[in-house]
Order: structure tokens, then sequence, then C-alpha cells
């Protein structure tokens, strides 16, 4: 391109052919981004709001997610699908327990009214917390599904990735 500056001689300037910023591990980006189930009913998703913006390595999308996004270029935008095995991974019926009505009372909210559905949040040892969906409560003991709520679900992760610092 051409520029004329008011008389003086003519100044060429030149436009960046860089290549687009690309992914890398602890790259900062913001995006736009949608995770949905099989069936296209979104669980999650940016698009419509404003873009998130988050650094990678940094736990604000999980591992396998992240890994998606790996070598992707600024401006791409793209949809992956994910069987329930690389996303959260199948159900375990391990995970599936019976707590005694004293250890829920001792490490969640003492004289809570929990019903069959809620997610209730438990004391670990060691100071850390971990939730299961309540299943069914009894008198004396109450089930829990400890698997993760999208265990067992294929999925569908779609990024519009807008800029990559």
């Amino acid at each position: 391109m051409v520029a004329y500056n008011s008389g003086l001689p003519a100044t060429i300037i030149t436009m960046s052919n860089a290549s687009p910023a690309v992914v890398t591990e602890t790259a900062y980006l913001t995006l736009h981004y949608r995770l949905a189930g099989a069936d296209g009913t979104d669980i999650v998703t940016t698009f419509g709001t404003n873009p998130a913006t988050l650094m990678l390595g940094q736990g604000q999308l999980a591992p396998f997610l992240e890994e998606r996004l790996l070598g992707m270029e600024e401006g791409e935008h793209k949809t992956f699908t994910l069987s329930a095995a690389e996303g959260f991974g199948e159900r375990n019926p391990e995970l599936i327990q019976w707590v005694s009505k004293q250890t829920l009372t001792e490490n969640s909210v003492p004289d809570a009214d929990y019903k069959a559905g809620d997610l209730v949040d438990f004391a670990a040892p060691g100071g850390g917390r971990f939730a299961g969906m309540l299943r069914e409560m009894r008198d004396d003991a109450a089930l829990f599904d400890f698997n993760h709520p999208l265990a067992g679900q294929d999925l569908r992760f779609e990024v519009k990735l807008i800029s990559v610092l």
C-alpha cells in the first residue's frame, strides 16, 4: 500500500504476512466455547454472551478440553466430538455407595434436609472436598453417586478462538 504525506515523498507501508498465533500449553486465550451433550443440548456456553478469557494450564478448563485447543490458530472455529472415555470417563459402578447417616451428618451441612437429586458437598480426609449426587435416603444411610455428573456421556466441544497471547 502507498501512503501520501502532503507533498513529501511517498512512503511504502507493508502489511504483515506473519502467521497467526498458535495455542501453546501456557497460552492466554480469549474464546467462545460450548460444551454440549451428544444430542446438542448445551451444558455450558459463552456464545451469545461475553467470550471467556483464560490461561491454559491453570485448571480453568478440564485438561481434556485444553488438549483439544493445543495447536489451534487464532481465528479458528472448530467442533470436536469426545467419547465418554475422552471426556469425564465412563460411569464407575463402584462410585455408587451407601454412606451412613452419621458419616453424612459429620461431613456435610448438619441437619440439612437432603432430597434425592441433591448434589451434596462432603469434607474429605486431609481437608479436601468432594461431592456426590444423592440417589436414595433411608433412616440410617444414604445412597450416593460419586461419578462426575457428565461421566458416561459423549460430548461436543465447540471453540471459536478470538485471540492468543
